[in-house]
């Protein structure tokens, strides 16, 4: 290769090198942005809101009048009978013979009232009634939530076989027992006593079983280890963390256990013929051969106001209690 030649390609070269770093800038002009440039105003993005499909899970859905329409009924047909028998009590025994049935009630319930107190004796059989309810329902709660605790959340032996025989007692009809029940009393000495009604119904099997089915659940195995490792006996754990949990299954048995006590005919009929419960001492308003119905009737809607006092009353703690004992998972 002569000399010529290897300078020119030399001369080539640089030249090419000089080109590419003369451009070099020019090809990064557009990508870089401007130092001094004026920085535009942030603008959000703007989504247009999504619709709530209806039946969707996890969204809330207001009920429609087809609910509504279902409820109103439901209301009706619940409110309608002691509507009637408020009208036919306020009236007299020719209401019931009319071709269309009143709906407005009368001006003779205080007249009929009189009458009921007169014909039974009315306070007598109401106090008895209340001593009889409150003394059962305080009973039956308090055992059962101690028994639902045991089954629920203690370890012993021969648990699973009594609680099997707990619930096989549910299906022995209370009829069969009745007579060697009443003999047992009769040798006591307990008939006309308040006693006979209330000792054999201080505990009930359903009462122990809706307690454990509630407490199984409601109450972590990993709660009751804490407190023990934390030095708490079985006494204290039971009222520190078995109780407070236990309290809305606690309003709802003493409810449902005082409604039974109080409309509990049968056996207070058998045992206590001098010294009656309410609804004994209402069946006596219809034992003649004449019976006006609106006096019974009347007597029925009497007997059933202490109910709705206590309903009005525990009605709202009942709920309350609920929404505090809940747990979440």
């Amino acid at each position: 290769m002569s000399i010529r030649s290897a300078q020119s390609i030399r001369s080539a070269q640089s030249i090419r090198s000089a080109q590419s770093i003369r451009t070099a800038p020019e090809q990064h002009e557009d990508v870089a942005a401007p130092v001094n440039a004026p920085h535009e105003p942030y603008a959000p993005e703007t989504t247009t809101p999504r619709r709530r499909r209806r039946g969707g899970l996890g969204i809330d859905r207001r009920p429609g009048w087809f609910v509504y329409a279902i409820l109103g009924v439901v209301l009706f047909g619940s409110a309608y009978p002691f509507w009637w028998s408020f009208v036919i009590g306020s009236r007299d025994n020719q209401a019931l013979g009319s071709a269309w049935p009143p709906l407005i009630p009368g001006g003779n319930f205080w007249s009929n009232a009189a009458q009921v107190f007169d014909a039974i004796p009315f306070w007598q059989a109401l106090a008895n009634s209340l001593i009889v309810s409150s003394v059962i329902t305080i009973s039956v709660v308090t055992f059962a939530t101690l028994a639902g605790y045991a089954f629920a959340k203690l370890r012993f032996r021969g648990r699973n076989g009594l609680m099997v025989a707990v619930i096989a007692t549910m299906a022995i009809p209370t009829q069969l027992g009745i007579i060697p029940l009443f003999i047992l009393m009769r040798q006591w000495g307990w008939t006309g006593e308040l006693g006979a009604v209330i000792v054999p119904t201080l505990v009930t099997a359903f009462g122990v079983f809706f307690m454990r089915q509630y407490l199984v659940d409601v109450i972590p195995d990993e709660l009751i280890e804490a407190a023990r490792v934390d030095g708490a006996n079985m006494i204290t754990t039971f009222l520190n963390v078995g109780l407070p949990a236990a309290r809305p299954a606690m309003a709802i048995l003493g409810l449902f256990t005082f409604m039974t006590a109080w409309t509990d005919y049968l056996w207070p009929m058998l045992v206590l013929p001098n010294n009656p419960t309410l609804q004994v001492a209402l069946g006596q308003l219809q034992s003649g051969y004449y019976v006006d119905f609106s006096i019974v009737l009347t007597g029925a809607i009497l007997s059933t106001l202490p109910l709705l006092v206590l309903f009005l009353i525990a009605g709202k703690q009942l709920i309350s209690g609920i929404m505090q004992g809940a747990v979440k998972g």
